[in-house]
Formats: structure tokens, C-alpha cells, sequence
């Protein structure tokens, strides 16, 4: 059996619907069962990574996992799966730890990689480059008013599907990829404008990207809750990332035999995200 941790998540509830397609037995581990519906085919238990109590329950019977990253509160998990006999581990890792400067997020994935290396598990990473699924924060823009603003238009990332990013991690559970790193990317290189320019074309309406002020964004972002340190290294990221092209790799079609989604096909996938509601 098979646990899958994150399940409600954009990559963990794609993982799920993936393994049941190839009748795989699954087991979510979740906070509040009650709070989402899985397929009659899941079990569901009742736990939290941050509460080591919980877990030896759900790893029991379980010898392979799917493991979100949750900083800084794992050592109860890899103790309880030590315990248990895991036989695999694929941890969600990210991109930015194969950065030139990881940055707080590339570090914090470290982190954790670090960890479950020194617990001695078979272990696979999965290290997604920039989530498709990241631009539905311009949908509440694109149905008020068809126009996202932002900074730095062209600045460009490999946008990579979450459904990819399952598939992939699937794969590694089902063919015992235990030691490999997987890098991961879509299959496009894209700016924010081209981005915003695809929304358009697939929904059929005159979207546009509208550049403003740095600092102005900068305020937006802290005003949404981000902290300082958070924006400044996001802000600085796109801007190294400004008038170039981003690199992508065959990594998807290599491991699950496929191409990888589109951006078109991911907007398709979302459409009515970047429609106003019917009245």
C-alpha cells in the first residue's frame, strides 16, 4: 500500500487520482478527513506530519510513500517510517535546489532533502521547476478586468503541470526509482507576458499584461501577507530571470513516456478559473 501525504495539494490529489487509474491500493494521510472527499477506493486516517503521534498508525502496512516537504518538521515522520520498514520514500523537492543561489526556497528544500538522505531511506526527489497552477493568482485580475499587472514581463520560467509533476512521481513509486534526482520542467519557455498572452488566446478574451512600478508591486505583495524577506528574494529572482530564456528539460516524456501538458492545455484544464461566473 501506498500513503500519500498532501493529498488535498495540486501535485498530491492529482497523485492519488493516478495511482487508483492503475489500481494501486492508497492510503491519505489528512488533518481533517471530514474536510475533503476522496475517492470509496482511499483510506483515509486522521493525522498530521507535525504530530508524531499520529503516524505510526498510518504507516502501518504502508511500504512506499509520497512525502510533501514540510520544513523543519519531519524528523517524527522519518522515524515512525524507520520504524515501519518504508521501503521507498519520494519527497517533493523543488528546482531551486540545483540553483547557482538556492534562495530561501531552494534552501529550505535542502533542508529536507538532507534529511531524508541522512535517515537512510530509499529515497527518490522530484524538483519541479515554476508550477503552472501558480498563475491562478491572476485569475480573480483576468475576470475583474482582463488585465494582470505585474513587473517584470519577460521575465521567463518553464512552467511545469502538476499533473506532470504526478505523473512523474508516480512513476517513481511504481518502478522503484530509489537514488535519482528528478529535474523537472514544462515543455515551453515562457514570460509572464506570453503567459497572460495564452490565457487570452485559450479563453477568447482580450487579456493583457500591464507592467508596473517595482516598489508598488513590492507593496501589493507585503499588503497580501508576504513577508518582507520573502518578497524581496522573489522580486530579485524575477529580475534575474528578466529577458532570458529558461531551459527545459525531456525529463517528463523520459520517465512516464509522454510529453508533458502545455500552458494551453493546463488554461483549457482551468478555463472557468479566468471566466467571470454565468449569471
Amino acid at each position: 500500500m501506498i500513503l500519500v501525504t498532501g493529498a488535498t495539494g495540486n501535485v498530491g490529489a492529482n497523485i492519488v487520482s493516478q495511482l487508483l487509474e492503475v489500481e494501486e491500493k492508497v492510503r491519505v494521510l489528512t488533518r481533517n478527513p471530514t474536510d475533503h472527499a476522496f475517492p470509496g477506493q482511499v483510506e483515509v486516517v486522521a493525522g498530521d506530519l507535525t504530530r508524531p503521534e499520529t503516524l505510526p498508525e498510518a504507516l502501518t502496512g504502508i511500504d512506499r510513500a509520497f512525502l510533501f516537504p514540510l520544513h523543519n518538521a519531519l524528523d517524527g515522520f522519518l522515524d515512525a517510517a524507520k520504524q515501519a520498514n518504508l521501503q521507498h520514500v519520494v519527497l517533493l523537492s523543488s528546482a531551486a535546489v540545483t540553483y547557482a543561489t538556492p534562495g530561501l526556497i531552494g534552501e529550505g528544500h535542502l533542508q529536507v532533502e538532507r534529511a531524508v538522505a541522512a535517515s537512510r531511506l530509499p529515497w527518490t526527489f522530484i524538483r519541479p521547476d515554476y508550477f503552472m497552477t501558480n498563475d491562478l493568482i491572476w485569475a480573480q485580475q483576468i475576470t475583474d478586468g482582463d488585465v494582470v499587472r505585474g513587473v517584470y514581463g519577460n521575465a521567463a520560467v518553464p512552467p511545469i503541470d502538476p499533473r506532470d509533476i504526478a505523473a512523474v512521481a508516480v512513476r517513481a513509486l511504481l518502478d522503484a526509482r530509489v537514488g535519482e534526482a528528478f529535474l523537472l520542467t514544462g515543455p515551453q519557455s515562457l514570460t509572464q507576458i506570453d503567459r497572460v498572452r495564452i490565457i487570452a488566446e485559450t479563453i477568447g478574451r482580450p487579456v493583457r499584461f500591464q507592467e508596473v512600478p517595482r516598489e508598488q508591486f513590492r507593496q501589493q505583495l507585503l499588503g497580501h501577507g508576504m513577508s518582507t524577506p520573502v518578497a524581496d528574494a522573489y522580486l530579485d529572482g524575477l529580475a534575474t530571470l528578466d529577458g532570458k530564456s529558461a531551459q527545459t528539460l525531456p525529463t517528463v516524456e523520459e520517465v512516464t513516456g509522454r510529453p508533458p501538458f502545455t500552458y494551453a492545455q493546463w488554461v483549457a484544464h482551468h478555463a472557468a478559473a479566468f471566466n467571470p461566473p454565468q449569471t
